[in-house]
């Protein structure tokens, strides 16, 4: 059975912006955007990981025809499997759905040391400079994430030894955004918003660091 595991927060359970596409280039569509978690949840630092504990399957084995994987993925992920036949492409996607929750928490809430260790240089840098442009503005968050419609694998590629894995995200998210004083500027926590984002991660599979980092966001 493989484990996943997502760096951030300590999960309750163990698989459970808006100016984003200025600041990114690639937008992940969620400056004002939200994720309900339990109250009095503790966060520590966790991570996107994939570990057998019953021992390797042949790559043979593994069949990637479930609608949780485009056909034009299929190829990439079996590649994937071959160099690292502890991967399990559908506990990653329940891995992936909790690592975009979270990451869009930490992002609305502006919790830097949170992001460091599920995104890449670049990915983390972008998002730092969208918080610090938010803080200087006076503009506070209120967001949340109502729930994940659908999440699936769009493509996926092995360029040894890195394994790239882009998954797509559709979503409903309330966005409410304040200034300093707590009067509403924009949005609403009523009315959730479709959001259709394509994420992509990525791992050296051949390193002894088995956690998935977020490399790219785009906004479909």
């Amino acid at each position: 059975m493989v484990t996943v595991e997502i760096v951030l927060l300590a999960m309750v359970a163990a698989f459970l912006g808006l100016r984003l596409y200025s600041v990114l280039g690639k937008r992940t569509g969620h400056e004002q955007e939200p994720l309900a978690r339990p109250a009095g949840e503790e966060r520590q630092p966790a991570a996107i990981r994939t570990s057998s504990t019953q021992g390797e399957k042949p790559a043979a084995a593994v069949t990637f025809d479930s609608p949780m994987f485009e056909p034009a993925a299929q190829s990439g992920l079996r590649a994937i499997a071959n160099a690292d036949r502890t991967f399990d492409a559908g506990l990653f996607v329940e891995g992936a759905k909790s690592a975009y929750g979270m990451i869009l928490e930490a992002y609305w809430k502006g919790e830097k040391d949170q992001l460091r260790y599920l995104c890449d240089d670049d990915v983390y840098e972008s998002f730092v400079e969208a918080i610090d442009g938010r803080v200087a503005r006076g503009e506070v968050l209120e967001n949340r994430l109502v729930r994940i419609d659908e999440a699936r694998i769009v493509d996926a590629s092995y360029d040894h030894p890195m394994a790239r894995i882009s998954v797509r995200f559709d979503a409903d998210i309330a966005a409410l955004v304040k200034d300093a004083d707590g009067n509403v500027i924009g949005g609403s926590l009523t009315d959730a918003v479709e959001t259709h984002d394509v994420w992509t991660f990525y791992r050296d599979v051949k390193s002894g660091d088995r956690n998935w980092k977020l490399d790219e966001t785009d906004e479909v």
